[in-house]
Parts: structure tokens; C-alpha cells; sequence
């Protein structure tokens, strides 16, 4: 036992000496300083919204809160709570009566939004954007609409290997990207190229991923549309499903400890929730109160599997409070709701030092992928009613046009310049070189190992048996 109290002591000493946000942390004495200043931690107890995320702290006194032993001990000797249990986490009170918590609740959660599906305010009560951000969120919205139509047929002509759409979804992509702020980190799944979009990446820096030129950030080495922008603070896509996750909390996590005025947000669809990256994640953010969105973008189907074969939960939303984090559901094709949404998720990510989840009810207009063919799983027609009937891009038109800052000549203009400039992205990005052999052993060790060399040897030998197995101009060198 010494032993391990002495192991312990040493290795507080050395976390304190090398990490500066421990500094208050005396291991002689921390339990001692959370006693003695037990009044000043009450007022946050009270006032949990108080607590400022720019103040690192290692320890919350949430989770000291009731397993003081003066507080068991006056629970015990209190006659009036003698039917409440001071138990670590907060009082519970008993009761005589057997009742099992039902399965689900009796109505739904609401979902909560702005915009009818003709465009027109339901409600006063939502944050006010002004004219020249919500023509570029509209401008935006429709690049992104254009884009995924014709990398789309792209990859049906064979020019790029692959591509995932974004259609049915452009005001989630956009409209969260519009409310918050570059200093903010995003860890998304795939299918949020607006995001990205929004940040200033370009239509041509789009089509040099896809093709995998010279000039592509990742050098070739990923599939198309795993993007990735150091410069805009968008870590790069991955296949694996919801692996983001616990990577933005701990993003976030490091965020409060630099005192940050900022928060993650990372995305993920319905079937992401069906990881168990996901639970993880929410209960790692919730523990450690790291200021951290999570926004879930339940399309219905998780490729050709409907929600209602994943779960029989009430959505995503009513996961959040399981796990301790605020939640809530919006029209993910209702551009002012989202944006609220998330503006003010952000606000309280930030000020109060906590996650917040974020449920978005929306549509996969299109395929899963350019692998997928989503008629031979859910009906056509259905897909045709929410591409027309609750188009978010649609819908925001209507309303930019009620305020006087659109009209169909600005419409027209919009569209056809923004075909020519995506087809002259991709012009360019076809004949721009591939990335040479060697940049495939590069960036992960600063000396490569002895068996890594030894396989760019091997696949330069293989490569001069076998040219015609490789393009003539494939770059070696």
C-alpha cells in the first residue's frame, strides 16, 4: 500500500511540474482544498452556467458534490431525509410504489423550426441574419447543390472513382457552417463538403481531391471526398464510421484547458449512433464537460438500413439526456432553424463548459454513394417528394425572395456561373499530374524504416516489369 501511495504522490508531483493548468493541485493536501473551499464551490453548484470554460479545470465539483463524508453522515442523521438517499450524483429520493420507466415517452420530441415548408416564418422568435449572410448561405447552399450533380456525373463517366452527395441536406451542411466561427475545429463524417465550402475552400482545391492530382492537400493518398483543410481548421474525412467522435471531444477537451474561446463540433449520421464511438463520445464529453457539438444528421437510412431497424429510441435526442448532455431536434432542411440551433449551442458550449447534441430530421435525397442504388430499398416516389416538396435550397429561396434581397434573374446568373466554374475546376484538375511514387512513403516517419524502403523498392521494380499497367505518364520519380 505505501508502495502505491508513494507511486501515486511521484506521479502527481511530475504532472503538476509539467502541466501548469495542475498547478493548484498540491497532492499532500487536494482533498483538503476541496473542503475548506466548499463555499466558494457551492455558488457553482447553484449556478453551474457560471463556471467559465477559459478558467481550465482538471477536477468539477459536480462530481464531488454528495460523496463528502459530513454530507452522508448529516443524511443519516437527519430525520426529515429519511427518505432520501444522498447518493454520489445527487440526492434520490425513494418511494413505495413499483413502477418501471416505459420504453418511450408518450408524444414524441417536438421539433423545433422557423421556416415553413413554403419559406414563410412560423415564428418572430429566432436569431436575425443579416442580408449580405444570408445571400452568401443561399449562394452557398446552391454552389453545393450544383457541384454534387456534376462530380456526380463525373464519376459516372469514369473521371473520378467515387463520389457522395450532399442533396437533400444543403442546409445543414451551410447553415451550422454559417453560425459558427473559424476558430471552431470540425470533425466530420462524409457528407459535409458545405462546411468546408463555407470556410473558403474552392471549388477548384474540391475537384484536385477528387482526381488526386499533385495538388491535392492529402497528395492522392485518400479516396475522393475525404477533404481536409489544415488552413480551415477541417480535419480530414474518414471511411470509419464515427471514429470523429471521441477525437472531437478530446479536441474540445483541450480547448477548455487553453482557456479557448472556442468550441469542436463534428457530425455523423443516424448510423453513426449505432457505434459505440458514439456512447463513448457522449458520455466522455459529458463527464469531462467538454464544450463540444455533436450534430447528428438523421437522414432515415443508414445506407439501405431505416432507422426504425437501428433503435427503437425516440431518434438521437432523447439519447443526450441519458448521458447528462442538452439536446435537441430540428428541421435539418429548415436553414434558419439549424442555424439557430447551432448558434446558440455554440454559446453555450463555450460559456458554460458543456456538450450539446443536436438531432436534425432531414432526407438523403440522393444515393448513399456513387456505389449505391437507393430505389432497390426505399420507394422512388418517396424520394421525389422530399427533392421537391421539402427541398431545404427551395425553401430559402422563398424566404430570401419575401425579404427583397433575391429575384430569378439573380437565380439564373447564380447557376450558370457556377455550372462553368466547377466544369473548368475539373478541366484543370484532369490534367494537372499525379503525385509521384515516392510521395506515398512520406509525412509519417522522419527517418523510414528499413522495411518501408524496401516496399518503395519492391513497387518501383514492379512498376518497370508491368508499364503497361500504369499510365504513360505516370509519375516515378
Amino acid at each position: 500500500m505505501a508502495f502505491h501511495v508513494s507511486k501515486s504522490r511521484r506521479i502527481l508531483c511530475r504532472l503538476n511540474s509539467n502541466m501548469g493548468f495542475l498547478g493548484t493541485i498540491n497532492p499532500s493536501s487536494w482533498s483538503t482544498y476541496f473542503t475548506h473551499n466548499h463555499a466558494s464551490w457551492c455558488k457553482y453548484l447553484r449556478y453551474p452556467a457560471s463556471i467559465s470554460c477559459k478558467q481550465p479545470t482538471l477536477f468539477t465539483p459536480h462530481r464531488f458534490k454528495s460523496v463528502k463524508p459530513e454530507n452522508q453522515l448529516d443524511s443519516m442523521h437527519n430525520g426529515n431525509d429519511a427518505q432520501v438517499l444522498n447518493f454520489p450524483g445527487g440526492m434520490v429520493k425513494f418511494t413505495p410504489d413499483l413502477k418501471f420507466m416505459s420504453e418511450s415517452l408518450e408524444e414524441r420530441i417536438h421539433c423545433y423550426r422557423v421556416l415553413d415548408d413554403f419559406g414563410q416564418p412560423i415564428s418572430k422568435d429566432f436569431v436575425q441574419i443579416d442580408e449580405e449572410t444570408a445571400v452568401k448561405m443561399y449562394k452557398d447552399m446552391v454552389t453545393l447543390q450544383i457541384m454534387d450533380t456534376i462530380f456526380y456525373e463525373a464519376q459516372r463517366q469514369g473521371r473520378i472513382s467515387f463520389y457522395v452527395t450532399a442533396i437533400g441536406e444543403e442546409a445543414i451542411n451551410i447553415a451550422s457552417a454559417a453560425a459558427l466561427h473559424m476558430d471552431d475545429l470540425v470533425f466530420p463524417q462524409y457528407r459535409e463538403a458545405g462546411v468546408l465550402l463555407w470556410r473558403g475552400f474552392t471549388l477548384q482545391e474540391f475537384a484536385n481531391q477528387c482526381f488526386g492530382n499533385k495538388y491535392d492537400n492529402g497528395k492522392g493518398r485518400q479516396m475522393p471526398i475525404h477533404f481536409g483543410s489544415n488552413k480551415h481548421n477541417y480535419f480530414t474525412v474518414a471511411s470509419t464510421v464515427a471514429t470523429q467522435l471521441p477525437h472531437a471531444v478530446g479536441a474540445a477537451y483541450a480547448l477548455k484547458m487553453d482557456g479557448r474561446d472556442a468550441c469542436t463540433i463534428t457530425y455523423f449520421g443516424d448510423g453513426g449512433t449505432s457505434t459505440g464511438d458514439f456512447h463513448a463520445a457522449l458520455n466522455f464529453a459529458a463527464v469531462m464537460e467538454a464544450p463540444v457539438i455533436f450534430f447528428c444528421r438523421n437522414n432515415g437510412w443508414a445506407i439501405s438500413t431505416p432507422v426504425v431497424d437501428q433503435f427503437r429510441s425516440d431518434g438521437i435526442v432523447v439519447r443526450g439526456q441519458a448521458y447528462g448532455v442538452r439536446s435537441i431536434r430540428v428541421d435539418g432542411n429548415d436553414a434558419l432553424a439549424v442555424y439557430r440551433a447551432v448558434h446558440v449551442a455554440r454559446k453555450m458550449a463555450i460559456s458554460e463548459c458543456r456538450p450539446v447534441l443536436i438531432e436534425a430530421l432531414t432526407y438523403r435525397a440522393g444515393h448513399h454513394s456513387t456505389s449505391d442504388d437507393s430505389s432497390k430499398y426505399r420507394p422512388v416516389e418517396e424520394i421525389e417528394w422530399w427533392r421537391v416538396a421539402r427541398d431545404p435550397v427551395t425553401r430559402f429561396r422563398n424566404w430570401i425572395e419575401r425579404e427583397g434581397w433575391w429575384s430569378a434573374h439573380a437565380e439564373s446568373e447564380l447557376r450558370n456561373s457556377i455550372r462553368k466554374q466547377v466544369l473548368h475546376a475539373i478541366q484543370n484538375a484532369e490534367k494537372v499530374e499525379k503525385p509521384t511514387v515516392r510521395e506515398i512513403f512520406t509525412d509519417v516517419y522522419d527517418v523510414p524504416p528499413s522495411n518501408l524502403s524496401d516496399q518503395e523498392i519492391s513497387l518501383r521494380e514492379t512498376i518497370e516489369r508491368h508499364p503497361q499497367d500504369y499510365p504513360p505518364d505516370f509519375p516515378i520519380s
